[in-house]
């Protein structure tokens, strides 16, 4: 029998720990470690500091893990294999910290202490980053690892009301045997085109090593953007001026839009609540111009980091007459995360976005812990102890 005694694992780039807060309480945390203090800072208060190692992955040794891992779990950077960022790939200043991460799991493989499962979690820029190049660069270090390896796309929309959709790769090292945790083909619940061509694009002798993971799809959300807000009363409202000046931003169509909503409402009653997103768009004479454009769709979009684009999105609630508009909050932008309203937030709003822009939907983690790294986890044990 295999006891949650041995579910050690290691969270790597673990931010304010949001892998752990999806995980739970059924693995035991041998090592958490990230290079930001103000994360660290955010890691401590939530999960204390017992296990936590601030400093760069690439002075790590070993020694820091001298107990076998049944889980690694590695968010590296994503900056430059986001469409959002400057797509330099894993030889990007940021991402390439995939790099020093790797050495060290080689090295515990050479230890004799290769983690039985790992989850490597990106954007789903990875897959055509450099062409392809490093998402097969991925796949080789892998399979040079001794692990087979598969990957799913995973959107914390299914979960939480925001789109985010990750890169989620998963390997099982060879020494757990068979695993029937896997597909003859790829569900299509959790294997866009971009993953299939991926895919289709490694050479052979890595397809040879490629597993596609069987995954449940979840319940079906019953969460919706209006339910994660704070109360009217707890935030901070744009004036008149501000929010006019929102709308003026707005092209026809949009501006067309959000009036039908407000007929809607003030015949209906009810409350919509719509993100709102600035776009530079063509302006018709040749130039560009900024437009900001209304979603209602009940959902937010992916939550980004201040470096990485637009942090604090833009909420406007239609009332019946009443039009508001104002800013995302810290807490509300925790909730999207899937986090609970226990869960410690920095200070500073600049922090709290950063962090939680930089972190991993914490049902999305959740699901696949208990869905496919446990039970390959435990099935490996199983089979070495056999």
């Amino acid at each position: 029998m295999v006891s949650d005694d041995d579910m050690l694992w290691a969270e790597f780039f673990a931010g304010g720990g949001m892998a752990r807060a999806g995980l739970g309480e059924g693995w035991a945390c041998a090592l958490a470690n990230d290079i930001d203090p103000a994360k660290a800072r955010a890691y401590a208060a939530n999960w204390g500091a017992d296990h936590l190692t601030l400093g760069d992955v690439a002075a790590l040794s070993p020694e820091a893990l001298p107990r076998p891992l049944a889980l690694a779990w590695a968010s590296s950077p994503c900056q430059n294999l986001s469409l959002a960022g400057g797509r330099g790939g894993l030889s990007g200043a940021r991402s390439a910290a995939f790099w020093p991460w790797w050495r060290l799991m080689r090295a515990l493989g050479a230890a004799g202490r290769a983690p039985r499962v790992i989850a490597f979690e990106n954007v789903a820029g990875l897959l055509s980053s450099g062409g392809g190049a490093d998402f097969t660069a991925v796949a080789q270090s892998f399979a040079e690892g001794g692990y087979r390896f598969g990957a799913l796309v995973i959107d914390a929309a299914r979960f939480v009301p925001q789109s985010r959709p990750r890169l989620f790769m998963v390997a099982l090292h060879d020494s757990a045997g068979f695993s029937p945790l896997t597909r003859p083909d790829p569900d299509p619940a959790w294997t866009p085109p971009a993953l299939i061509a991926a895919q289709a694009r490694l050479p052979e002798a890595l397809k040879a090593r490629w597993r596609w993971w069987r995954l449940p799809a979840p319940p079906l959300r019953n969460q919706w953007l209006a339910d994660i807000l704070e109360d009217d009363a707890a935030v901070r409202w744009f004036d008149a001026r501000r929010t006019a000046a929102l709308l003026a931003l707005m092209a026809p169509a949009h501006r067309a839009r959000v009036a039908a909503v407000q007929r809607q409402t003030q015949a209906q009653g009810g409350r919509r609540v719509a993100t709102v997103y600035r776009r530079t768009r063509p302006d018709g004479a040749g130039g560009r111009t900024q437009r900001a454009e209304a979603r209602f769709d009940d959902m937010a979009g992916c939550l980004r980091t201040p470096a990485g684009g637009s942090s604090r999105q833009t909420l406007l609630v239609v009332e019946g007459d009443q039009l508001r508009a104002r800013l995302l909050t810290p807490r509300e932008a925790a909730r999207l995360m899937g986090l609970p309203d226990s869960y410690r937030l920095p200070p500073t709003a600049t922090e709290a976005y950063r962090l939680l822009g930089d972190g991993v939907a914490a049902p999305v983690a959740g699901w696949l812990g208990a869905h496919l790294l446990a039970p390959l986890a435990r099935g490996a044990r199983a089979a070495a102890v056999a």
